[in-house]
């Protein structure tokens, strides 16, 4: 007769073999791990605009958050004109980021459009070029574009702007290829139907093309805002002249050596108000977006 005894199995090996305590133990340190992360994403965000109403103007102080609150900033910022016109740098950055949004979507629609539809003799080489193009970075371009648009006169300051929103605009369609993706997913038939009615190029475009291209129209439009919004380098080689600046330029001017322990927590001020034209847009286009795709399902 056999005896067969028990053999105990080890809590630590039981636990790892228990699925649902490893999916409750998993879930818990990617919480943890996520908690973590937002508070290092959140705290540089909430202590700017803590500073943007700090009564103490200077860079320096005692605590990391300010003890003490005022609206004065703001208001300064939009008042106080006479040193830093930061409502005119503003302005400027938003008619540029408005102007060079819409060319910028017509842009990438056109070629992307060409791309996928046409076959025409040098297509795969211009998509292979402009593929190896976009593997350098912009910053090599600076100068030489500085030089062209001296050539052009268009460094001036009364042509400052129409500079800025060519240069921007100018190389926005290069940026064809997630547009063409989504377009190479367009049954060709619907072309094919609309021409057989009688609709030409164009109107198969505008009338077929674009609004099934809804979803990456709001896509390439938040891109094409935030370069020009967001832009530092080409507006610091263009612009001249305060009168010119953007409001990139503006922020960083206020950090200067002159300018540091008066404007400071202006400095914070005007980042916060950076960020409401951002904000604002993402809202606005999510809405466009969720009511495209919505409609795509349906069809």
């Amino acid at each position: 007769m056999s005896k067969h005894s028990d053999v105990a199995v080890p809590e630590s090996q039981s636990f790892l073999q228990d699925q649902r305590k490893r999916r409750i133990f998993g879930d818990v340190l990617v919480y943890i791990l996520l908690g973590v992360l937002s508070i290092i994403w959140l705290l540089p965000v909430v202590w700017v605009f803590l500073e943007s109403f700090n009564k103490k103007t200077g860079p320096y102080q005692s605590t990391f958050f300010p003890t003490e609150y005022t609206f004065d900033n703001y208001i300064k910022l939009f008042t106080e004109r006479n040193i830093l016109d930061f409502p005119r740098m503003f302005m400027n950055t938003l008619i540029i980021a408005c102007f060079v949004c819409v060319i910028s979507v017509f842009f990438v629609l056109s070629v992307a459009y060409c791309i996928s539809r046409l076959r025409f003799r040098g297509r795969r080489f211009f998509m292979n070029f402009v593929l190896v193009l976009g593997m350098f970075p912009g910053i090599m371009a600076v100068v030489a574009i500085y030089f062209i648009l001296k050539a052009m006169n268009l460094t001036d300051s009364s042509t400052t702007l129409f500079a800025l929103i060519l240069v921007y605009s100018a190389g926005s369609g290069a940026g064809f290829y997630v547009m063409k993706g989504f377009m190479d997913t367009i049954p060709t038939s619907l072309d094919e139907a609309a021409m057989l009615d009688g609709c030409t190029r164009w109107q198969v475009f505008t009338k077929i093309i674009i609004p099934v291209c809804k979803p990456m129209i709001v896509y390439q439009a938040i891109i094409g805002f935030l370069t020009p919004w967001l832009d530092f380098v080409m507006a610091k080689v263009i612009c001249r002249t305060q009168t010119n600046f953007t409001a990139s330029l503006g922020l960083w001017q206020m950090l200067q050596r002159e300018y540091i322990n008066n404007w400071f927590a202006r400095f914070a001020a005007g980042a916060v108000m950076i960020s409401i034209p951002i904000a604002i847009l993402f809202i606005v286009m999510q809405r466009f977006y969720t009511e495209s795709m919505s409609g795509a399902v349906k069809g």
